[in-house]
């Protein structure tokens, strides 16, 4: 690790804390100078760090930009070991978790980006990202299931983005069938899975989570404000990342338990409600279809009844619903 990147480390632990530049550079191994120039560095990149005669170092409390160091601060102890690549501006975050499974990365790799130039949205809508706005990582995950059980990990998906929005937050979130998270009525983060099957088998060889979480609305277009938001309040969106991973992994290490479904329903907005069906995704020209949302299956299915008194289970796939 490189000196800059032990300072930030040790920064991100103490956060509003200031730690003194001579016992750094003794713990470290290295000069002070190496201590100034990892300080300045850091400096022109953003951090907010304060110094004082016989002070030290201190990371300001507001300093809030993304960084594997001040991740990892707030991980669980198992958690602590995952692999993150974080960029200043990338076109996708799930472009490069796919590059990387490619390569071989191991389960639970972790990509995360300032900006997103072509941030990718459900039924290849596009994402908006601008930067320093949001959190936006992709997940890499390896699991055990063919595609027709697929639904299962965006369903747990929404649940820990959702306890970990209401937990680092305090916000209440309520989850759109199947994986966009909204708080007071707004849209404030979406979902995208995206699979790499194995042809023959049919199995899922990686899986690609991207989540796209709105902490500011700045830059945003207009017509967009109507539906999007974004979380309110004090809080870091480095803890507000790692608390996603603290809730997102375990729930994936033990997906056919199905634990969080209660949770998907407790969260729900579209439970009990009248809605519109859209096979083949919404459009303004498209023909859908009134029914009522009666139950969310263990599969994370929504069953719905239609006003023909036909009754049926969807799935994820080319399919939308407006309340």
């Amino acid at each position: 690790m490189s000196v800059k990147n032990q300072v930030l480390k040790a920064l991100e632990e103490n956060k509003g804390t200031a730690l003194s530049g001579e016992a750094m550079a003794e713990e470290f191994g290295v000069s002070r100078a190496a201590i100034h120039k990892a300080i300045k560095s850091l400096r022109e990149e953003g951090y907010l760090i304060e110094a004082g005669t016989n002070k030290g170092y201190r990371l300001a409390l507001e300093s809030d930009l993304l960084s594997a160091q001040g991740i990892s601060a707030h991980l669980t102890e198992s958690l602590k070991s995952l692999p993150f690549h974080v960029y200043k501006t990338i076109d996708s975050t799930n472009n490069a978790a796919k590059n990387l499974a490619l390569e071989g990365a191991p389960h639970g790799t972790t990509v995360l980006a300032f900006h997103q130039s072509q941030g990718k949205g459900r039924l290849g809508r596009t994402f908006i990202s601008p930067a320093n706005t949001g959190i936006y990582m992709s997940v890499l995950l390896t699991p055990s299931m063919d595609m027709s059980q697929s639904v299962l990990i965006t369903t747990a998906a929404s649940v820990a983005v959702a306890r970990a929005i209401e937990k680092v937050c305090g916000a209440s979130p309520s989850i759109k069938w199947v994986n966009d998270i909204y708080v007071k009525g707004k849209k404030v983060c979406g979902i995208l899975t995206e699979a790499m099957t194995d042809f023959e088998s049919g199995q899922i060889q990686h899986l690609i989570l991207g989540i796209g979480i709105n902490c500011s609305v700045e830059g945003f277009p207009q017509e967009l404000l109507e539906v999007a938001g974004a979380l309110e309040g004090d809080f870091s969106k480095n803890q507000l990342a790692a608390e996603v991973l603290n809730q997102l992994m375990p729930l994936m290490d033990h997906l056919e338990e199905r634990t969080f479904i209660q949770d998907y329903r407790r969260y729900s907005m579209v439970l009990g409600k009248n809605i519109t069906v859209y096979k083949g995704g919404y459009s303004e020209t498209a023909q859908g279809r009134a029914a009522r949302v009666l139950d969310i299956d263990q599969n994370g299915g929504l069953v719905v009844l239609y006003s023909s008194g036909e009754r049926e289970t969807l799935s994820t796939g080319e399919i939308s619903i407006r309340i």
